[in-house]
């Protein structure tokens, strides 16, 4: 059976907790480190096998590969202890050894993401891995704060950070105070493995509520103790997020690498996945929406239906599209 799309696949790094991605094509050979196979397996072995021999199989088979993952087609192999694996129907990457595959997402941007008993533990330097103005260069730009004292950026920048940009929807004028690389820290965000919604939403409040797979972190629709974003707009950069109080985050659709699609955005602190306005099980809007932009559907990263966000297809000053303006569905987590 002939299939032209290629499946994620990830290769299990033991001991390390490090994924590396694999791209797999069905019409292609693709190398496995093992030659020892166990099951009711018509397919020869070898060290290269051909993926649609693997389609001809309907039964659950056992394999042993190494410590290697083996996802070919609508199958996935999930790796066990024992470094047996099972075919089993799926039409999403792997979920490999319970790991949800969106958390691949993260790590391959440089997120640390960790397994604690039934929870993951995330940690990230809030520092993204795109471009934007808000990197440290040698424009000086100088504010004067609601008490009358002046704040200077980039007074003493001799050199522009490798990843600034010159601002286009914003200007250095309305720029807010603070680089990027001003923050020296880093986040920590604890969330079950199967977040469950909650009998009743809560509201989100000031301050980090998510991370997104950037490794900056995401805020809600308010500025400040009842200031509305309004105020705020001038300030956000191409992608839609600024500096301050603390470091650089998200307020807006980020147009770094969402734009109008089903890209994964990031993770709300109540453990929800939160995906761009599209979604991946149907590739237009979804209808079926709660108030806080969520419903159960598959994903491109889950086999079965799932809860999760998405941004609401919804204008917000007739060219923008809020993150998250809505309440928690969960049971939201501390962001440390």
């Amino acid at each position: 059976m002939k299939k032209t799309i290629s499946i994620l696949c990830f290769i299990l790094m033991t001991f390390t907790g490090l994924f590396a991605q694999l791209m797999v094509d069905c019409d292609e050979t693709y190398t496995i480190p093992s030659t020892t196979y166990a099951g009711d397996v018509t397919a020869a072995v070898s060290d290269s096998m051909v993926s649609s021999a693997i389609h001809t199989n309907n039964s659950t088979v056992v394999y042993t590969a190494a410590n290697s993952i083996l996802c070919v087609g609508d199958f996935e192999i999930e790796l066990g202890t024992t470094f047996c694996a099972d075919i089993t129907s799926c039409v999403a990457p792997c979920i490999i050894n319970g790991m949800h595959a969106a958390w691949d997402e993260f790590v391959q941007r440089g997120t640390s993401v960790m397994y604690s008993g039934t929870n993951v533990v995330i940690q990230t330097d809030g520092l993204p891995d795109h471009t934007s103005p808000y990197w440290s260069n040698t424009t000086e730009r100088c504010t004067t704060t609601p008490m009358g004292q002046q704040l200077c950026t980039n007074s003493n920048t001799t050199v522009d950070h490798p990843l600034f940009v010159a601002p286009t929807v914003t200007n250095f004028n309305t720029m807010a105070p603070g680089n990027i690389d001003d923050f020296n820290g880093s986040y920590t965000l604890t969330v079950p493995q199967s977040p469950a919604l909650a009998t009743n939403s809560s509201s989100t409040g000031l301050g980090a509520i998510g991370f997104a797979v950037s490794g900056s972190v995401i805020y809600n629709d308010e500025e400040g103790p009842n200031v509305p974003l309004d105020n705020a707009i001038g300030s956000l950069d191409y992608t839609a997020a600024h500096t301050g109080p603390q470091s650089y985050h998200y307020h807006l659709e980020p147009h770094a690498w969402s734009q109008d699609d089903d890209e994964l955005i990031g993770v709300i602190s109540d453990g929800f996945f939160l995906y761009g306005r599209k979604c991946a099980s149907t590739g237009t809007y979804p209808t079926d929406l709660d108030a806080s932009g969520g419903h159960t559907t598959m994903t491109q990263h889950s086999c079965n239906p799932e809860y999760h966000y998405h941004i609401k297809n919804e204008l917000y000053l007739n060219q923008y599209y809020i993150l998250f303006p809505g309440d928690y569905q969960g049971t939201p987590n501390n962001i440390q």
